[in-house]
């Protein structure tokens, strides 16, 4: 597999889509490619794009009570203004990449020419969306915050089996996240189990923008992303977020790249339950496309029939973590329900520890 894209790449996420504003969208844009070509790295500007008004159930498009689902509202950005974005990225010098967080948005990535698709940490095992991309056999890369070792083991086959250049960073998903839960040491794990792949770091933390790239860079990380934005527009920067000149000397400290290394990491990290916590926030749960009957069996050949995936989550409700070919309902449910773990004929609805973690998240 073709590793070289991803060798010595710094990926710049604009931060929260630049709040849907093309303007400051192209300021960005234009501020962070002249501070790439002054210090003369290679560097992908990368977008989130989201089919906002089927993302969020119909029923939750105007509450912005719910955080995620107000920071997806305010966020919306049409594809026309996603194809100026990335025919702005082009013209300063970088690669357009994007975080598709459904299967449209997908399409949408490929009619505007993403080249790099990103693979967000809470969609690691959201295998309708990873197979979706998967087909348009562009090189993908991971974020492994809140991830099982499972998680990602399956996710590394899938790709390498079907020959696809595959990035894995190391992420802790706290933003922003203290030194103390940066975890480094994962670089070396995840060197170890997969040494066909590149590794790098996509980090959150906001004491200095030195310590984490040299002590990453050493340890053999070979990719590296950070979040981006500009103070403009009264708008805050979120504290995880990095300036241009921040960004500078970011840059400068992977030239540097000094030995600041501590013991051999030897085991996968366990995530924190907050990191969980936010982390099942994102899932899209499962719900009713139509009426379904009492010993309705939903398979993979009709599934798109039977239901659909939307956020929030609620507590008790399948995912698309847990949905399966074949399960039989045990109960009927309505249009634009939620399904139920107890609705359903499953080893999840069988198991009480695992029932129990299903109704203890979501909303």
């Amino acid at each position: 597999m073709n590793r070289d894209i991803f060798e010595d790449l710094f990926v710049l996420e604009m931060a929260n889509n630049h709040w849907g504003k093309l303007e400051r969208g192209l300021r960005i844009v234009t501020d962070f490619a002249r501070i790439v070509r002054f210090n003369n790295v290679r560097a992908g500007i990368k977008l989130q794009v989201r089919d906002v008004d089927h993302f969020i159930h119909k029923d939750f498009l105007k509450n912005k009570d719910i955080r995620y689902i107000k920071k997806t509202l305010d966020t919306k950005i049409s594809e026309e203004d996603l194809a100026q974005m990335v025919q702005a990225i082009r013209k300063g010098g970088c690669i357009p990449m994007a975080t598709p967080f459904d299967e449209h948005s997908v399409d949408v990535c490929m009619e505007i020419g993403i080249q790099i698709f990103k693979i967000a940490s809470s969609d690691l095992n959201d295998w309708l969306l990873i197979e979706k991309i998967s087909k348009t056999r562009k090189p993908i890369l991971i974020s492994t915050g809140g991830s099982s070792l499972k998680d990602l083991d399956d996710l590394v086959t899938f790709f390498e089996n079907r020959n696809i250049p595959l990035a894995i960073n190391h992420c802790v998903s706290i933003y922003p996240a203290e030194d103390s839960e940066l975890e480094l040491n994962q670089i070396d794990f995840l060197r170890n189990r997969y040494p066909n792949h590149i590794i790098g770091l996509s980090t959150h933390e906001y004491h200095d923008w030195t310590s984490s790239l040299i002590i990453a860079y050493a340890k053999g990380a070979r990719t590296f992303e950070r979040h981006i934005d500009i103070n403009a527009d009264n708008i805050p920067v979120s504290p995880y977020c990095s300036l241009p000149e921040q960004i500078d000397t970011w840059f400068k400290a992977y030239f540097k790249a000094k030995e600041m290394c501590g013991a051999p990491g030897t085991s996968k990290r366990m995530p924190p339950e907050k990191e969980i916590k936010y982390l099942d926030s994102l899932v899209r749960g499962i719900y009713a496309k139509k009426d379904l009957p009492e010993g309705h069996m939903i398979i993979h050949e009709r599934l798109e029939d039977d239901v659909y995936m939307a956020i929030p989550l609620q507590k008790g409700q399948i995912s698309c973590r847990e949905l399966m070919s074949g399960e039989v309902l045990i109960k009927p449910v309505k249009k634009d329900q939620p399904i139920m773990i107890d609705m359903i004929d499953s080893p999840y609805g069988n198991n009480p520890e695992l029932k129990k973690i299903i109704y203890d998240r979501g909303i």
